[in-house]
């Protein structure tokens, strides 16, 4: 058996789809460690891994991040951590280093250690049709001229990583020789591109400890379920006009909401729920409908319980996973300056009313299903260790 280091970045979307391949490769007999932010220790321990925290408590990335700030973060942040990853890592002796994709760590201590590394993309993977945001662009360019303090401090840190291998800008689209992509190649945009380091598993699902507080056996069909995520403060206006339009057409409609207080919503229909948090999967398992920011986890996950999504994309790469899922058929979508109560019921209608939405979907969920998840994961990289090693079939 071997030993493998995972490296990651503070964020949710990134960390979470990992876990369930670790907890995998710790049930094959695999020694696993996590280097990672105080944050996520707890549940990167249940998954079974030795937690190794990075120094200097979490490491935030820029808020909101440009792609100058996003660079400058990444190249510092790796320039800090490296001495202490080291030492970390060489007395783990991991024989993998498996790092996220704007992880430049990762590839940095992997290179100096000598040992083989996989990244993970929990994002799609990225070309022309789907740009990485720390691509040379015109964008990147005009604020590196607008801030020029920005753009010396991203060089003074990133000549600090020379001899490393890294390319010289975009820190967030880091490939190695095994690329895992956390979605189907269904899903994918414009998957034919890549060649075959990238393997796209599909989404990362493993079991998630159950909510007692929850009335799940008590909902009423249809449920209707709205979310924009549980990691930030949603809009409250966004919430409570998805909730006023939904109440109509469903028999329970479940709001997540966040960070944010559902007293904020103010008054809702007595078939409304409103929780900070819900457990997404069981809900999206019986829902017939999902209104969603359309972060890249969320989405794998509906498009795996073949539900059709009107998506409200607020920022990051949201906008393209909602260009997704309409050019596909699997639903529909809405720019946050268009919401009204109104419109969105006559969105949620048609989703719900014209059976092609359904049908697309539910060819996404077997071709998500398909792609098998964090099995196939862990079977890719025991594979990318030693091919004698994984039980897996080999599919693109």
């Amino acid at each position: 058996m071997s030993t493998i280091a995972f490296l990651n970045i503070a964020m949710h979307g990134r960390v979470n789809p990992t876990l369930p391949v670790v907890a995998e490769l710790v049930r094959r007999g695999h020694t696993v460690s996590y280097h990672t932010s105080p944050a996520f220790a707890a549940e990167v321990e249940a998954a079974g891994a030795t937690v190794h925290l990075y120094p200097g408590g979490d490491q935030p990335l820029p808020d909101p991040p440009t792609p100058l700030t996003l660079l400058r973060g990444l190249a510092e942040t790796a320039a800090a951590l490296r001495p202490a990853l080291l030492a970390d890592l060489r007395a783990v002796r991991p024989d993998l280093v498996v790092h996220d994709s704007a992880c430049p760590w990762g590839p940095v201590v992997a290179r100096e250690l000598g040992v083989r590394a996989a990244s993970s993309f929990t994002t799609f993977a990225f070309n022309r049709q789907a740009p990485s945001p720390t691509r040379i662009s015109r964008e990147l360019l005009a604020e590196a001229v607008a801030r020029p303090g920005a753009a010396i401090g991203y060089l003074r840190a990133r000549w600090k990583l020379r001899g490393h291998g890294l390319p010289l800008t975009d820190l967030g689209n880091l490939r190695q020789p095994l690329n895992l992509v956390y979605t189907s190649r269904a899903f994918q945009i414009g998957a034919d591109g890549f060649d075959r380091s990238y393997r796209f598993v599909g989404p990362s699902i493993g079991a998630r400890p159950a909510d007692p507080s929850f009335p799940i056996d008590e909902l009423k069909d249809p449920i209707l379920y709205a979310s924009l995520g549980t990691v930030f403060d949603a809009d409250p206006r966004l919430l409570g006009t998805f909730a006023a339009a939904l109440a109509p057409l469903g028999g329970t409609v479940v709001v997540a909401t966040g960070n944010t207080d559902p007293a904020r919503l103010g008054p809702l229909p007595g078939n409304v729920i409103a929780r900070q948090s819900v457990p997404q999967l069981d809900v999206l398992a019986r829902a017939a409908l999902f209104i969603t920011h359309g972060g890249m986890n969320g989405t794998n996950e509906a498009l795996r319980a073949g539900v059709p999504m009107l998506v409200v994309p607020q920022g990051a790469d949201q906008p393209l996973v909602a260009s997704r899922v309409v050019g596909l058929g699997a639903g529909l979508s809405l720019r946050t300056d268009e919401v009204r109560e109104d419109v969105v019921r006559a969105l949620a209608r048609r989703l719900l009313d014209e059976p092609r939405f359904r049908e697309a979907a539910g060819v996404l969920r077997d071709a998500q299903l398909d792609a098998g998840g964090y099995h196939r994961a862990a079977d890719e990289l025991e594979r990318y260790l030693d091919p004698a090693m994984a039980g897996a079939s080999r599919r693109d």
